[in-house]
């Protein structure tokens, strides 16, 4: 009897691109064409980092493998399955548990001996990749560069130096932009306006914002200590404030989360040619902002208790959030903090009117034929997504192939017309290479006209 096999394929965003999940499965598919195991699912997660085994693929293969679906998991390399070196050894003990092997195209069957050391290696990489890119990112904030992202008020400066290459991190003010920050630091700082009576009147007059959308208090007042919003933002003063916190890995979630940095360790850099705010208009501003820490107004806002449906409502008028705006009631978010240029809707109901209502509508109506039916109809409709994306994925191929077809074309012309053949030779062998790699992925893709198939629904 043939062993049962599992393929997994993922690729990084910012290193590979989605052309090489299909190169992996077909390496995976020839080892197992040669070793005659049977190939049961193909599991792949594309565009996510390794760093984390948060990854609906991944996740996937596991329940799989602990449901005894498979008896060997094959992947091209041990990192595809997982960088952290705790994430790769809960992985291993969890396959090991269900009886399958870990095969890899690099390093043969996986042992605890690969778990350990290509573990700590895959860790060193991270650590290493993440270090490199720190130096180089202080590096040009001393220059007195960006350090990453763009904010609010100012524009990129394209220029490029005697290698044609473009030289990164260059600003410049942008006047319209800049505008529009001096204004919002008057009203908060001479008109006493809150920010939310900013957002309210910028959104009223249709003043583009920084997320493109519509201005929010957030917006303008931000987080002081972590340097967010258009309030507190010193580079409007001429002062670059790079490390002021850092990203962790959360291991319960595997998300990122934020942690400010000591203030010792913050790299700050003069840049006067970039200042909008005068200095006086900023400190008022400041003034203002630690006038009102005294009031004792913010204790509840910081510590309101989690209701049954908080964070989960929408308001039916313009798709905002609907929160608590008081201790009994919810309300819209954009109505109140927007203003009614973006949403007019005033209307606010009891939280246990709305608890009350939620529940008994999902007691009378969940198990109703027809939302049955809803959920199968977006289910095909995610199934059709994903088809499409693989025919994009062979369409590429195939401009890639015509692309290679003229070029080889060419080659051979200029031979024909007295270029030496020594001089095109790796040229050629290349192109053919590629050339035979692409239909070796095309003949083993399904024909054209079941591939074109969409489903209709179950």
């Amino acid at each position: 009897m043939s062993q049962r096999i599992a393929i997994y394929a993922r690729y990084s965003s910012n290193l590979q691109n989605a052309a090489s999940i299909e190169d992996q499965i077909r390496l995976c598919s020839e080892k197992a064409a040669s070793e005659s195991w049977k190939i049961i699912n193909c599991y792949t997660d594309a565009g996510i980092s390794g760093a984390s085994l948060m990854r609906p693929g991944i996740q996937s293969l596991m329940q799989a493998a602990l449901s005894g679906e498979f008896d060997i998991l094959l992947t091209e390399a041990l990192d595809r399955l997982s960088r952290d070196q705790e994430d790769i050894a809960g992985l291993f003990k969890r396959m090991e548990f269900a009886g399958v092997k870990i095969i890899t195209l690099s390093e043969g069957e996986i042992s605890s001996l690969h778990i350990g050391l290509k573990g700590t290696m895959n860790a060193m990489f991270l650590k290493d990749l993440a270090d490199k890119t720190r130096r180089g990112l202080r590096g040009r904030v001393e220059k007195g560069k960006s350090g990453g992202g763009l904010a609010f008020g100012y524009s990129v400066v394209k220029r490029f130096n005697a290698d044609g290459e473009a030289i990164k991190g260059d600003r410049e003010i942008n006047q319209e932009q800049a505008k529009i920050i001096r204004r919002i630091f008057h009203e908060y700082a001479h008109h006493n306006k809150s920010p939310k009576a900013i957002a309210a009147t910028l959104n009223k007059e249709n003043i583009p914002c920084p997320s493109g959308k519509s201005w929010g208090q957030s917006t303008i007042n931000g987080n002081r200590k972590r340097g967010t919003g258009i309030l507190n933002n010193e580079l409007y003063i001429g002062q670059l404030i790079w490390n002021r916190q850092r990203f962790i890995k959360n291991p319960t979630t595997g998300k990122r989360v934020t942690r400010l940095n000591d203030e010792a360790e913050w790299i700050r850099q003069e840049i006067p040619e970039l200042r909008i705010i005068p200095q006086g208009l900023w400190e008022t501003a400041k003034a203002r902002q630690k006038a009102l820490d005294k009031k004792p107004n913010g204790l509840w806002r910081r510590n309101r208790p989690q209701y049954l449906l908080s964070g989960l409502l929408k308001c039916g008028v313009c798709g905002g959030g609907y929160s608590k705006i008081n201790s009994e009631r919810y309300g819209c978010s954009n109505a109140r903090n927007k203003g009614d240029s973006v949403c007019a809707n005033k209307k606010t109901i009891k939280r246990e009117t709305l608890e009350r209502s939620v529940l008994s509508a999902l007691q009378t109506h969940l198990m109703r034929d027809d939302l049955v039916q809803v959920f199968c109809e977006e289910y095909t409709r995610h199934l059709n997504t994903l088809r499409s994306q693989q025919d994009q994925t062979l369409k590429a191929y195939r401009v890639e192939q015509a692309k290679l077809a003229k070029e080889r074309e060419n080659i051979i012309q200029a031979i024909k017309d007295g270029v030496p053949g020594a001089l095109v030779k790796d040229d050629l062998t290349s192109l053919s290479a590629r050339s035979q790699e692409l239909e070796e992925i095309l003949s083993s893709a399904p024909n054209a006209a079941s591939h074109g198939e969409r489903s209709e629904g179950w």
